[in-house]
């Protein structure tokens, strides 16, 4: 089967083509959104592109999907732990924010914030990020036994949206990250900081069912999605897709050697996988570049969604009104850029 097809400032010049891009792979468990990520990330990759990766699913495999072993990737430096490191670096100087410890996930920059660059150099980068073949990449964290009965894996994803909040991709610059299963980012505002939302989608009710609910969450708030089929086998399969999802579907991933070769634990260069395959990651990245950059709908929805956590439970934590963290005055985008 082919597939069809902020705060304290630094102007940065910026020179690549094409939009800065944040992109997301959400859909069900089991369904494949770690493979089609990884695949897509190697893609990117091998073409030179600024790219950053995020493992932010509870089960933690993009590393390995990437190449690294099972030991080298359980000892990776995690954004979870970390937390606190990342929380007192980006508050930098904000007047708003009276203390690292007051910052939420939710916690839009402002005035003082200290952002983060995709190349940049900085102390969350030097702590968070590692190198695996060539791809940089962050990890969230497992859901470890310490865990059990006394956090929830939101507590470690928050992490991942305090961080893209902060975030600042320049063009022909990337951001990946590989989500957790079903609806679990509508648990906050995480499922509205990507430019394009990929979701792999197999050719079954229970994985389509998934995507509706995914795409029902998601109407009213701008998120364009895309659905990715994969494990298409046959015409009965993408038949099926094609009814269940309509326009929605974008493209498809059909059976791979290379795939199945990864699965094995043999990491084959990207140029190896089958050209229709391959197809379908090209056309995944010409949407990518033809997404604008939309910077005041990124900043208002991170305000709109920190002021529904500070009322919802924040502030009663906090004990103040978090509310006053968000910066009304406060342009994102590359001129907030500190370097």
């Amino acid at each position: 089967m082919s597939g069809c097809h902020a705060g304290r400032s630094c102007v940065r010049t910026l020179t690549m083509d094409g939009n800065p891009v944040k992109i997301a792979f959400v859909g069900k468990g089991g369904s494949g959104k770690t493979t089609l990520s990884s695949l897509l990330i190697s893609h990117l990759a091998a073409t030179g592109r600024p790219l950053l990766a995020v493992d932010a699913d509870i089960n933690q495999h993009l590393a390995v999907a990437l190449g690294a072993s099972d030991t080298e990737a359980a000892s990776w430096p995690t954004l979870g732990d970390r937390l606190p490191l990342i929380k007192e670096y980006l508050r930098g100087d904000n007047p708003r924010i009276a203390s690292a410890a007051d910052m939420m996930k939710t916690t839009p920059p402002g005035a003082g914030s200290r952002l983060l660059g995709v190349a940049s150099d900085n102390p969350v980068w030097a702590e968070c990020v590692r190198e695996v073949r060539g791809v940089r990449l962050a990890v969230t964290g497992p859901f470890a036994d310490t865990d059990l009965g006394v956090a929830c894996y939101h507590s470690k994803v928050g992490a991942v949206e305090l961080m893209l909040n902060h975030l600042v991709d320049g063009p022909g610059e990337y951001v990946v990250v590989d989500m957790t299963a079903g609806a679990d980012a509508f648990a906050s505002g995480l499922f509205t900081r990507f430019d394009v939302t990929f979701l792999v989608c197999e050719p079954t009710v229970r994985s389509v069912g998934v995507y509706r609910q995914y795409r029902d969450h998601a109407r009213d708030f701008g998120v364009q999605i895309a659905v990715i089929g994969n494990k298409v086998e046959d015409l009965d399969d993408l038949e099926f897709l094609r009814g269940e999802v309509g326009d929605a579907l974008f493209g498809w991933v059909g059976r791979s050697a290379h795939v199945r070769a990864a699965e094995r634990g043999e990491v084959r260069p990207i140029d190896r996988l089958e050209p229709e395959n391959r197809d379908t990651l090209a056309r995944m990245t010409e949407l990518a570049d033809g997404t604008p950059k939309d910077w005041v709908r990124f900043q208002r929805q991170a305000a709109e969604f920190h002021r529904r956590n500070a009322l919802a439970w924040g502030n009663e934590r906090a004990g103040a009104d978090l509310t006053d963290q968000i910066d009304p005055d406060f342009v994102h985008g590359p001129l907030s850029l500190v370097d």
